[in-house]
C-alpha cells in the first residue's frame, strides 16, 4: 500500500508530469481560453491536453513514469481512498477521447467554478449507464483553470460490487450520504452529486430530459451546514447514448439491479450493444447559489431545504430547455 504521505517535490512532480504529456493542476498563466461562453474541445484553442496526442515516445513515456511512481510509492492516497495519479494519468486519458472525438462534449460556464475552497455541483442524471458524471469531471479537470479533481458522491450499489468499489474509490466516489458530503465540503474539495440517483439515469426514454424528484434535500443541508455555494449543471446529450425503450424488472431484481435496461441494441447485438451512440453533448455550469448568506443551523429547516431544493431543480429544468432549443440535431 502506497505511504499516504507526500512525498514528492513539486519540482520532481512537475518533472514527472511533463514526461507523462501533462500539464500540472495549476499552470502558469492561470486563465485558460475556455472562459468564452461556448468552446468545442476539438478545436485548436485547446491544444494543451492535445500537444502529444499520437506521439507513440510521450504516451509510453508517460506509462512508465507512472509505473515508476506506482513501484516507488511516489504517489499520494487521501483518507477517502482518492488516488488522483491513477485518475489523471490512467482514468483521465482513457477518457479524454471519449469526451473529445467520440460525445464532442462542449461546455460554459466553468467560470462559476470556485478556483480553490469547497464546493457542490449539482447535476441531472441520464443515460441508463452514468457516463454523465464521467463527462462532467473530465470537464472539469480538463478546462477549467484549476483543473480540479471533483469528488463524486456515489449510490451504494458501486461500492457493493466487488470489482467496482476498490476502483470507484480510487477515482475520487465516495458514498452518497450527507455525513461523506460534509467531510468532503468541509476538506475544501469539489463535490458533485446526481440527485435523482437511479430515478433519473435510469428513467425511459419517453421521459427524456425531464427532470424527477430531487430526493430529500440532502445536498443542499450539506452545502449549508459547511456555508459552500451551490453550482447548477446541465448536461445535455447524455439521454441519447443508450436510449432505454424496456426495463427487464424481473430479472434486475433477481440479480439485485435498480433496472435492467432494453436498448435498441441491446441485448440484441451482445457486448457490440453496449456501445454508446455518439450523440453530441452539452455541459453548462450554471451561477453559484450562495448558502454561507444562512446560519449552518438552517440546515435543519426543511422548508428553507425544500425552497432551495425545488429552486436548483427549475433552474436546471428550465436550462436544459434551453439547451435544446439551441441543439441542432442529437448527433451534430
Amino acid at each position: 500500500m502506497a505511504d499516504t504521505t507526500p512525498r514528492v517535490g513539486r519540482e520532481d512532480a512537475d518533472s514527472a508530469a511533463a514526461t507523462a504529456g501533462f500539464e500540472w493542476r495549476n499552470p502558469a498563466g492561470g486563465n485558460e481560453p475556455h472562459v468564452a461562453a461556448s468552446v468545442d474541445p476539438g478545436s485548436d484553442t485547446d491544444d494543451r491536453r492535445d500537444a502529444t496526442v499520437g506521439d507513440l515516445d510521450s504516451v509510453l513515456a508517460g506509462v512508465l513514469a507512472f509505473l515508476r511512481r506506482r513501484i516507488t510509492g511516489d504517489y499520494v492516497i487521501d483518507e477517502h481512498g482518492f488516488d488522483p495519479d491513477l485518475t489523471e494519468h490512467v482514468l483521465a486519458p482513457l477518457l479524454r477521447p471519449i469526451y473529445r472525438d467520440y460525445f464532442r462534449v462542449e461546455t460554459r460556464g466553468l467560470e462559476n467554478i470556485p478556483d480553490t475552497g469547497g464546493a457542490l455541483v449539482v447535476a441531472n442524471h441520464s443515460g441508463t449507464l452514468p457516463m454523465d458524471a464521467l463527462m462532467m469531471a473530465m470537464a472539469i479537470l480538463d478546462h477549467h483553470p484549476a483543473h480540479r479533481n471533483l469528488r463524486m458522491l456515489a449510490a451504494d450499489l458501486v461500492f457493493s460490487v466487488p470489482f467496482l468499489a476498490p476502483f470507484a474509490r480510487k477515482i475520487g466516489n465516495t458514498l452518497a450520504c450527507q455525513a461523506d458530503a460534509e467531510r468532503l465540503l468541509n476538506a475544501g474539495h469539489l463535490v458533485g452529486v446526481w440527485p435523482e440517483g437511479f430515478k433519473g439515469v435510469g428513467k425511459p426514454f419517453r421521459e427524456r430530459y425531464t427532470l424527477q424528484r430531487f430526493g430529500r434535500g440532502g445536498f443542499v443541508s450539506a452545502a449549508l451546514r459547511t456555508g459552500v455555494p451551490i453550482i447548477p449543471c446541465t448536461i445535455v446529450g447524455a439521454e441519447e447514448i443508450y436510449p432505454m425503450i424496456g426495463n427487464a424488472k424481473s430479472l434486475a431484481r433477481l440479480l439485485g439491479l435498480p433496472y435492467l435496461p432494453i436498448t435498441p441494441t441491446f441485448p440484441w447485438l451482445g457486448l457490440f450493444g453496449l456501445i454508446p451512440l455518439p450523440s453530441k453533448w452539452y455541459i453548462e455550469f450554471g451561477e453559484p447559489v450562495a448558502t454561507d448568506v444562512h446560519p449552518p443551523e438552517a440546515a435543519d429547516d426543511p422548508m428553507l431545504v425544500f425552497e432551495l431544493t425545488d429552486s436548483i431543480r427549475e433552474t436546471i429544468q428550465h436550462t436544459l430547455y434551453s439547451l435544446l432549443m439551441q441543439r441542432r440535431s442529437v448527433f451534430f
